[in-house]
């Protein structure tokens, strides 16, 4: 409760209760309240009770400990890209995905005092780089803080006119500060995609669409990755993302995760991921869910 700043934690403390009271509605989500996981757990489940955690390991942790039923968390922003450190966070959680929440993002400004006095801007990284350009062209110096609404607490606490957070609209509202501008990102089109982890996968249930999620680690020999893809594309299963990564600073090793059109059980599916498999030292699956969006 101390990492928040002060103006949010009565407001932290009485979800927190609530969420504890009923962990089977809990819903974990990273950052003080208004923040846009906070939103992005309402419009996913309407009917849970929005859990606050300070970073993404503690949310995590809440799912895990069984304080809440699942978390939900940004994986990649229409902008900005993938979020820090997720893909490092979601294979060692030890939890599935379930599903998946596109949030549409609209960052606001807001201090204390007005315009005319703002000199820098408070944020969470993510938010700063969808917004370096309008920060950059007004004059105004970014300041990396842990989450959005976070920083509205904190610009609230600190009570410095020339210090202002960039924060869901709503935040404003609930830290008691001037709500300056609005829609400051560089792109009309800011989109952020959330998923949903549990304690447990989830057979999938109904007609779908699906997804599924995957991490995998191909063999160290030449035309490895392009071998393993082939599967996919000789089945005519839709490979929609694919990014690398490289764990513990190692140059050598390079694991991959990506987002697959489709379900175990499905002909075309297991063919690929089986082709995958003898060209990959390891492959495991993250989850399989309904798809938000279809993707065609």
């Amino acid at each position: 409760m101390e990492n928040y700043a002060a103006p949010a934690r009565p407001i932290v403390e009485a979800m927190t209760n609530a969420a504890l009271a009923e962990p089977h509605r809990a819903v974990a989500f990273q950052g003080a309240p208004g923040a846009n996981s906070h939103v992005a757990a309402m419009e996913a489940y309407p009917d849970g009770l929005p859990l606050p955690c300070f970073d993404f390991a503690d949310a995590l942790d809440a799912v895990k400990s069984g304080k809440a039923d699942r978390a939900i968390i940004p994986i990649e922003n229409s902008l900005h890209g993938r979020v820090a450190d997720i893909h490092f966070l979601l294979p060692e959680s030890g939890l599935a995905i379930v599903g998946e929440h596109f949030l549409s993002i609209r960052h606001a400004l807001m201090a204390t005092g007005t315009r005319e006095e703002l000199a820098e801007a408070m944020s969470h990284p993510q938010a700063l780089g969808q917004c370096r350009h309008w920060l950059r062209a007004h004059g105004i110096r970014p300041i990396a803080y842990a989450d959005t609404a976070g920083a509205a607490a904190r610009v609230a606490e600190m009570g410095d006119p020339s210090v202002a957070a960039l924060a869901p609209p709503r935040a404003a509202e609930l830290y008691g500060l001037n709500l300056l501008a609005e829609d400051v990102s560089d792109g009309d089109r800011n989109m952020t995609r959330f998923v949903a982890l549990a304690r447990g996968s989830q057979p999938p249930v109904g007609d779908g669409p699906w997804m599924t999620s995957l991490i995998f680690e191909v063999k160290n020999i030449p035309a490895a990755l392009y071998k393993a893809m082939g599967g996919f594309a000789t089945n005519g299963v839709n490979m929609t993302k694919l990014e690398s990564y490289q764990r513990s600073g190692s140059f050598a090793a390079t694991e991959f995760y990506c987002d697959v059109v489709g379900k175990p059980g499905d002909p075309a599916f297991d063919r690929a991921i089986e082709e995958l498999g003898f060209h990959s030292k390891w492959v495991r699956m993250l989850g399989t869910y309904a798809q938000a969006r279809e993707r065609g």
